[in-house]
């Protein structure tokens, strides 16, 4: 079963000086979210002339605020992070599969691509109905995140006019998927688990069984352009924190396992794609099983 939510710290005073902190941190945050979102609509006017300074400039702002949450965490409440799996290359374009237990794993995200020097160049699949929300949704409307509808029917279409501009500009990018579709909770890993059965499958104890008609998507119209598939697995430490428990600064230690996959090794064919994801939420699955039981990742490399 998915790990327990992060306790509150026992002391009142503890809770105090949290909540003071997240509530300063949210409205420096969020104030300058909404300015970079005014500097992100006047940059309309450069798309007119120059759609790739047009990207240019708002991959800079991306940089800019995505790195300062990522600051926050490492220079302000000195989160320790403990790496183990395989290091990849800084330079590269990447598809980055990850599991999904709350909001805070992206900040884990944003510091990971910060180390790497990518942080400007994250694309997110996001549900459609955030494009609507002031400051983050606005902000990834100006990033060429792509907004789905859950319907692949109705997706296909958008999600690859998405890629084809992605090609055609050449754009740098590490494209992020949650192909969970879902924040892990108990009751969803009871009904994962009886789909698993029904479709002859391995049940999962920790991470849900992942949709994967994006993921096939994304790898046989980015082949190519992005050079490998990481596959990364969160865990933390003493509870799953919720993204506010995280800017009150609660989160003091986050361990990573990085996979790497070269593109040119994978599977072409759709259903082979397919397959090869479940396989990875399988060693998801294991490397969980081996971090809520040891407290740490097996030191092992995929090669």
């Amino acid at each position: 079963m998915p790990q327990k939510p992060l306790a509150e710290p026992e002391s009142r005073l503890a809770r105090i000086r949290g909540f003071v902190s997240g509530s300063i941190a949210s409205a420096i945050l969020f104030s300058t979210l909404i300015g970079f979102n005014v500097l992100q609509t006047a940059s309309l006017v450069i798309k007119v002339f120059s759609p790739g300074a047009f990207r240019r400039v708002n991959q800079r702002m991306a940089r800019i605020w995505w790195g300062w949450c990522a600051l926050g965490a490492e220079k302000v409440y000195r989160t320790n992070w403990i790496m183990s799996g395989d290091d990849v290359p800084a330079g590269e374009n990447a598809i980055v599969v990850l599991n999904h237990q709350e909001m805070a794993d992206i900040t884990v995200i944003f510091s990971f691509a910060r180390w790497k020097g990518r942080v400007g160049d994250l694309k997110w699949f996001v549900k459609d109905i955030l494009k609507y929300v002031p400051g983050v949704g606005w902000g990834m409307l100006f990033l060429d995140c792509p907004f789905i509808k859950r319907n692949w029917t109705a997706d296909k279409d958008y999600i690859h006019n998405v890629f084809r501009n992605i090609l055609d500009y050449d754009v740098p990018l590490w494209l992020m998927m949650f192909a969970e579709g879902t924040r892990v909770r108990p009751q969803k890993i009871v009904r994962s688990r009886e789909y698993a059965e029904k479709q002859g499958m391995t049940p999962l104890d920790h991470v849900l069984i992942p949709r994967t008609k994006g993921f096939v998507a994304s790898v046989q119209s980015l082949r190519g352009h992005v050079d490998a598939v990481y596959d990364l697995t969160i865990g933390y430490v003493g509870g799953v924190p919720t993204l506010w428990q995280w800017i009150k600064g609660y989160v003091r230690k986050v361990h990573l396992n990085v996979r790497r996959y070269a593109i040119d090794a994978m599977p072409e064919e759709g259903e082979a794609l397919s397959d090869w994801l479940v396989q990875r939420f399988e060693e998801k699955d294991r490397l969980l099983d081996h971090f809520y039981a040891n407290g740490t990742f097996p030191a092992i490399q995929s090669g």
